[in-house]
């Protein structure tokens, strides 16, 4: 399976439906919006490095990506809508909101798209963000010194460690794709 960029499982996961939608609300076409989310979607990972990069291992950013990277909820506990984790959107959904004034300014700059609109955009994104964060987490889960039922043997990594013991960067990377562009 060839590796796919993190905006390209965005633009997957967005499907037609919302793609149309972030389309109306910048005024173009489907490959308008198409650039517009790769553009903002490359500017939200970079914040979130930038962010993780200033807090350390042990910030918000760092304790968000751990959440996102823990195993999904199993079985009847799943129907309960808001149980924390991804289910509520937890502590990432945050993180991406105080990330996304920033990123809304810097995509309004480099495109001339009012950062109105941008923010708009965002707000449309962030769910689908969230899910392809938990996919690629739960993908990650399966490579090279981590278990499949969890922690490695002998306790759980320490909030902010990737599976496997690689840090802080080492979750990003895995992630967000390395930070590829």
């Amino acid at each position: 399976m060839s590796e796919s960029s993190f905006q390209d499982d965005v633009l997957g996961e967005l499907g037609d439906d919302k793609l149309t939608e972030i389309a109306g609300l910048l005024g173009t076409d489907a490959n308008g919006a198409r650039e517009t989310v790769a553009t903002t979607v490359g500017a939200m990972a970079g914040g979130l490095q930038e962010k993780a990069a200033a807090e350390g291992e042990d910030g918000e950013v760092g304790q968000a990506f751990a959440e996102v990277a823990q195993p999904p909820l199993q079985g009847v506990a799943t129907l309960g809508g808001g149980l924390g984790g991804l289910l509520g959107g937890g502590m990432m959904a945050g993180v991406l909101a105080k990330v996304s004034r920033p990123v809304a300014n810097a995509v309004a700059k480099k495109t001339g798209i009012p950062a109105a609109t941008v923010s708009r955009v965002i707000e449309v994104l962030i769910p689908v963000v969230l899910a392809v964060f938990a996919k690629r987490a739960a993908e990650g889960k399966a490579g090279p010194g981590a278990t499949a039922g969890g922690p490695a043997p002998g306790g759980a990594p320490a909030p902010g460690a990737a599976p496997g013991g690689g840090g802080l960067g080492d979750l990003l990377g895995q992630i967000l794709g390395g930070g590829k562009k």
